[in-house]
């Protein structure tokens, strides 16, 4: 059975709606930003480009580093915007866009998001690096989907009942990475842990400016969570989207994040550029190895 028009919606070219891209425009290695200028900053190390292309803040560009062809795709920010790009990136492989029908072989993409983050813990310093062994995901945008295959009723069910999480959100999901991805990316420069994933930057991860917090204590309580050796590491907006979506529609990823924050002590790195430019050269040499 076909996928209607209005289910998968593309652009008179052809494109996916708001990628803008082709099957044949994408790598099977993928590596996801935020920020559509960091499209660039990681492009300008490939040997060569085969295709860039933007629509509104999805920004694409495909070429090779060390003869291996990766795909650098900017997501903009939020769980959101993570569940368009998924979604559609699964499409240009793994859908017939002609036809409108799953294919009958899958393709797996390999997925690596070089983010930035803010550290929950004293002894994970300004620009470090932490991988996310599992994606925390606070916003409930997951809930969309049947998630029972992937999620951790251990972990989640023990962070409920620390945080005394209210019942009014959205439970709590946690998903464990691509371990193949990750033992590529992890070294002796790197540290581990569960990744939170707010909805928001402001409330959903504890700042207060003139709007009362539902929960005061809720970073207090998510930083001093720990469940059989597990603790969360950082707290940001993208990972637990990716994790979820990924391992939902059969693809590998892991997260890297630059931590440019320190909320455990009110510290900010002093060149966030910096940092984030060790990370991108990091993470690509990893990848070829």
């Amino acid at each position: 059975m076909s996928i209607k028009q209005s289910e998968l919606i593309l652009n008179p070219d052809g494109s996916v709606y708001h990628l803008n891209l082709k099957p044949e425009h994408i790598a099977t290695n993928i590596i996801f930003v935020g920020d559509q200028d960091r499209v660039d900053k990681i492009s300008k190390y490939f040997d060569s480009i085969e295709f860039t292309t933007q629509k509104r803040e999805f920004k694409t560009t495909t070429g090779t580093y060390k003869n291996k062809q990766f795909s650098v795709i900017s997501t903009g920010i939020g769980p959101d915007n993570i569940d368009i790009v998924l979604n559609e990136l699964d499409a240009l492989v793994n859908i017939d866009l002609e036809t409108r029908k799953p294919k009958e072989n899958l393709t797996s993409l390999n997925i690596v998001r070089i983010g930035t983050s803010g550290s929950l813990h004293n002894d994970i310093p300004v620009d470090s690096f932490v991988i996310g062994s599992h994606g925390l995901d606070l916003n409930g945008m997951l809930h969309s989907y049947q998630i029972d295959t992937i999620s951790n009723p251990e972990i989640e069910n023990a962070f409920v009942q620390h945080t005394n999480w209210s019942a009014k959100k959205s439970y709590p999901i946690v998903i464990e990475n691509s371990k193949e991805l990750e033992n590529r990316l992890k070294s002796d420069k790197t540290y581990q842990g569960i990744t939170a994933t707010a909805g928001g930057f402001y409330g959903p991860q504890g700042r207060i400016l003139r709007l009362a917090l539902q929960d005061n204590e809720l970073n207090h309580k998510i930083d001093s969570f720990s469940f059989n050796q597990h603790r969360i590491t950082n707290l940001e907006m993208e990972t637990s989207a990716i994790y979820g979506l990924s391992k939902l529609l059969g693809h590998k990823a892991c997260s890297i994040n630059a931590i440019i924050a320190n909320r455990a002590n009110g510290s900010f790195s002093e060149n966030p550029g910096k940092v984030v430019a060790e990370l991108i050269e990091y993470t690509l040499e990893k990848l070829v190895e």
